[in-house]
């Protein structure tokens, strides 16, 4: 800002100067094309090369403070002229038009209208004086000095009122701009974070279920292969039966994160995949029952419900066996699938109360682990309704209701 101040400063002292030479040199030439031009000579010129350079001192050195300066380079008008400049007096103008533009668009309209008012004044009364000191008192003196001084000023207001306007709209863009690309970085990491968690969701529901199997399994086996050599031998079975799985719904999952091309992709679980859970952790060694209402346990793909609800219930079932086997090892698990409602599917897992008091009980109050936050995400991503908690029989009972129609 002070590099352009001290070019305009620069520049104005240049034109006034340009100005004032060419006056000269038509008073000397052809005096009579000017008014007043017949005494324009050295001196005058003199205190015209005097008055702009002031002027651009004054705009160099005050820069700081705008509306001083229009006050102090204005006031050089009446100075000029009472020093005998004359018909030259114009030239001081200059001046005063760049310093009524800094002012304006420094400043706000309210703190600009009292400066630029005086220096509409200032520059009147050079005028004024210029023609006493020529003419002496006309009657039209007054009507002059105060187009000259509004002249000058309005025209400084219109030009730096323009210039304003166009500075301030692309400002306003710029920031517009800014809040825009604010606001794209915003969604996303939005976008990355809401894949980042349901990554971690299918990570979780995937690596718990299939470990807490494993656990179980390898637990019976420290016991039994002394024991029972042939029993180990089914339990190592099913730990590689259990490992396999595992590894095949990561790559599962790996497939769909690297958005593999149409044909080379796996289809996401469903409610089909349902009696393999129950199933599997029977192998296990669990006591978990199955019971289908309303739809053949065969047809339950089929029920008008969206691959991601499809999926959202399967994980639920999933996650819930796993806790039950994590939180009540032995204890009892039905699950439900209820299809007999006309608008729902209804989903319920119950295991009963833990045979023994373990490190890992079952928290009093819904909502305590990580599974349970995950299948509440995917609840409400997909409408479902999902309540959790204890029962009075100690028991532990995890409900999804999910409309038909559902994602």
């Amino acid at each position: 800002m002070s590099t352009m101040r001290t070019a305009a400063a620069l520049t104005g002292w240049g034109v006034s100067v340009l100005l004032l030479a060419g006056v000269g040199v038509v008073a000397s030439v052809a005096p009579g094309e000017l008014p007043d031009a017949a005494g324009f000579g050295a001196s005058q010129l003199v205190a015209g090369l005097v008055a702009v350079s002031v002027q651009a001192l004054v705009l160099l050195r005050v820069a700081a403070s705008p509306r001083l300066a229009l006050l102090a380079v204005a006031a050089v008008a009446p100075v000029a002229a009472a020093a005998g400049l004359g018909v030259a007096t114009g030239v001081t103008s200059v001046a005063v038009l760049i310093a009524a533009g800094t002012v304006v668009l420094t400043t706000s309209w309210r703190e600009s209208a009292g400066p630029l008012a005086g220096a509409a004044l200032l520059v009147g009364l050079g005028e004024v004086v210029r023609g006493l000191t020529v003419d002496g008192w006309t009657s039209g003196a007054i009507g002059t000095a105060a187009l000259q001084g509004l002249g000058t000023v309005s025209l400084a207001v219109l030009v730096g009122a323009v210039v304003r306007t166009r500075r301030d709209t692309v400002q306003a863009r710029a920031g517009r701009d800014l809040a825009l690309a604010g606001e794209q970085t915003a969604l996303a990491q939005a976008a990355v974070a809401r894949e980042r968690m349901a990554m971690a969701r299918e990570l979780h529901d995937i690596a718990a279920h299939h470990l807490s199997g494993i656990t179980v399994m390898t637990g019976a086996l420290d016991r039994q292969i002394d024991t029972d050599p042939a029993g180990a031998k089914e339990a190592v079975r099913q730990v590689r039966q259990q490992s396999t799985a595992m590894l095949k719904d990561l790559r599962s999952l790996v497939a769909l994160l690297r958005d593999a091309e149409p044909g080379h992709g796996t289809e996401p679980e469903t409610l089909e995949g349902v009696p393999a859970l129950v199933s599997a952790a029977r192998v296990a060694g669990r006591d978990v029952t199955l019971s289908v209402l309303g739809v053949a346990a065969d047809d339950l793909a089929t029920l008008p419900i969206g691959p991601l609800a499809q999926l959202a219930a399967y994980r639920t079932v999933q996650e819930s066996l796993t806790n039950a086997a994590r939180h009540a090892p032995g204890a009892p698990c039905e699950v439900v699938v209820d299809a007999r409602a006309a608008d729902a599917v209804v989903i319920v897992v119950h295991n009963a109360a833990p045979l023994a008091p373990t490190a890992t009980a079952t928290p009093s109050v819904p909502g305590g682990g990580f599974g349970i936050v995950g299948m509440r995400e995917r609840a409400e991503l997909t409408d479902a309704r999902l309540s959790v908690g204890l029962d009075a029989d100690g028991g532990w009972t995890v409900r999804l209701t999910v409309p038909l129609d559902a994602t």
